[in-house]
C-alpha cells in the first residue's frame, strides 16, 4: 500500500458515539488477494499506532508514528553531514568516476544508497534556508528521463574550501557521448539503429520539459543549465536516456533569481564580469549566455538543439581540422554543417543526398529520410541565434513524440515478413 504525505496529515479520531448493535449480513468469501490487502492494511495501521477507540496515549502514539512515516519517505531530501561525505568517499580517495569536466565526482554507497557524490565549487554562496528550499523541490522532482537527487551537503568553508557536493542516484550505464564516439573503436556504437536515436531524442525533450514546466516553478525560471552529451545517461539494457545534474545550476548559485514581472532578466556589466563568472561547455552554449552569463530555459533549448544535431551527426558540436594549405586549424561547427545539409537551394534528390552524406555512416543509411528531415529542422529551430525565434521545450517534446510514433511505423514496415511458410515437401 502506498501513501503520499498528504495522506499522512490526518486529524486526531474521536471517540465514536454509543449506538444500537444489530446484526451484519453475511459478507461473502474473500478472494486470497482481498485477505491478503486487508491483513497488509491492518498491519500498517497497527504499525501506525491507529484504533478505532482512541486515548490520550493512542493519538500521541499515532502522531509520532505518522511523524516518522513521513521523514521515512524516499523523497525526503537529505542534509548530509561533510565528514559523512568523507567517510563514504574514504576522504575522497574511493572510487572515482571519469569524467570530462574539472568536476570530481566518486561512486560511494550513502544510507544503504549507492550513489555518486558530484563536488561543485558555488559561484554564489547561497544561505542555508535557501538550501533547503530548492532540496525540497528538487529531490521531489521525479520523471523517468531525469536521475534523482538524493541530497546535498556543504563544507564548512575551512580545508576543503566552499563547496557543495550534491548527491544522486547510481544509475548504471554510460554517457551519450561516450556511445556516440568510443575512441577505443571509432567504427563501432551502440545506437546503431534509428528506433535507439529516436528514443533517446523523445526522453530528453520530455525530461527538459519537465524541468521546464512541470515542476510548478515556472515563476522562479527553473533550469538546467548543464545540458550536453556528457550530461546524459544511456541506461542499458533497453537504452532509455536520463539527464545528470538536475539541480545543480540552483545549488551552486549559478541561476539569479527573475521575478515573473519582467520580459528580460538583468545583463550582467563589464565590471561584474570578475565577481561572477559563469561556466559554459565550448559547442552548447547559446549567444546571449556567452555574452551576459545568465542561464535561461532558452538557453537550455539551444543546447538541446546542439545535442539533436550531435545525435544525429555522431560528431562533436565543434572540430578542429589542420588545413595544410593554410597551415593553422579550421573549426567545423555541426550547426553550420547542418544548415548546409538542409538548405533548400537546391532540388530534392541533392538535398537528400547532402543528409545521406551528413548522417552518421554507422546508420548503415537506415533511417526514415522525412522524420529525420523534420528533427533537423526542428534542431535548427532551437539553436537560432536569436532567443526569441527558439521554440518552447512543450512544443518540441510534442513533435518529437510524432516523429517517434512515425519511426516506429516506419521500423515496423522494414521488418522481415514472418507470416509465411516454407514447405520441403516434395511437390
Amino acid at each position: 500500500m502506498c501513501k503520499t504525505k498528504m495522506a499522512t496529515n490526518v486529524s486526531e479520531p474521536t471517540r465514536a458515539r454509543p449506538r444500537r448493535y444489530s446484526a451484519p449480513p453475511t459478507p461473502p468469501p474473500r478472494t486470497r488477494s482481498e485477505f491478503m490487502s486487508t491483513t497488509a492494511l491492518s498491519s500498517l495501521f497497527t504499525a501506525t499506532g491507529a484504533s478505532t477507540s482512541s486515548g490520550t496515549s493512542s493519538s500521541v502514539a499515532s502522531r509520532t508514528s505518522l511523524a516518522s512515516l513521513r521523514d521515512s519517505l524516499p523523497d525526503n531530501p537529505h542534509i548530509y553531514d561533510v565528514e559523512e561525505i568523507r567517510v563514504a568517499t574514504n576522504s575522497f580517495l574511493g572510487r572515482r568516476l571519469p569524467s570530462s569536466s574539472s568536476t570530481a565526482s566518486w561512486r560511494c554507497n550513502l544510507r544503504g544508497k549507492e550513489a555518486v557524490v558530484f563536488q561543485r565549487k558555488f559561484r554564489r554562496r547561497i544561505a542555508m534556508f535557501e538550501l533547503r528550499d530548492w532540496l525540497s523541490v528538487i529531490c521531489r522532482s521525479h520523471h523517468r528521463s531525469i536521475i534523482n537527487l538524493l541530497g546535498a551537503s556543504v563544507s564548512d568553508g575551512g580545508g576543503g574550501g566552499d563547496h557543495v557536493y550534491l548527491v544522486y542516484k547510481y544509475v548504471h550505464g554510460a554517457t551519450l557521448a561516450d556511445c556516440l564516439r568510443n575512441p577505443r573503436n571509432p567504427n563501432f556504437t551502440v545506437l546503431s539503429s534509428w528506433i535507439s536515436r529516436i528514443r533517446i531524442a523523445a526522453d530528453l525533450a520530455h525530461g527538459l520539459d519537465y524541468i521546464h514546466n512541470k515542476t510548478g516553478l515556472k515563476i522562479r525560471n527553473l533550469v538546467h543549465n548543464h545540458i550536453n552529451s556528457s550530461a546524459v545517461i544511456v541506461t542499458e539494457p533497453d537504452l532509455n536516456a536520463k539527464i545528470c545534474h538536475f539541480g545543480t545550476a540552483q545549488l551552486r548559485g549559478e541561476t539569479d533569481e527573475v521575478s515573473s514581472d519582467r520580459d528580460e532578466p538583468q545583463k550582467l556589466k563589464r565590471s561584474d564580469s570578475n565577481a561572477l563568472r559563469f561556466e559554459g561547455v565550448r559547442g552548447y552554449m547559446s549567444p546571449e549566455f556567452q555574452a551576459t552569463g545568465i542561464a535561461t530555459q532558452k538557453s537550455d533549448v539551444y543546447a538541446f538543439g546542439v545535442t539533436m544535431l550531435e545525435l544525429l551527426s555522431g560528431e562533436e558540436p565543434l572540430r578542429y581540422k589542420f588545413d595544410k594549405s593554410a597551415g593553422n586549424f579550421e573549426r567545423t561547427s555541426v550547426i553550420e554543417t547542418a544548415a548546409m545539409a538542409a538548405a533548400i537551394d537546391s532540388g530534392e534528390g541533392e538535398r537528400e543526398g547532402r543528409l545521406r552524406r551528413w548522417m552518421d555512416q554507422r546508420l548503415r543509411d537506415s533511417f526514415p529520410v522525412t522524420v529525420v528531415e523534420e528533427l533537423m529542422k526542428l534542431a535548427l529551430e532551437c539553436v537560432e541565434d536569436e532567443s526569441e525565434k527558439r521554440p518552447e521545450m512543450g512544443r518540441v517534446a510534442g513533435k518529437i513524440s510524432k516523429l517517434y510514433l512515425e519511426s516506429e511505423k516506419w521500423s515496423e514496415r522494414m521488418q522481415p515478413p514472418v507470416d509465411f511458410t516454407v514447405s520441403m515437401a516434395p511437390r
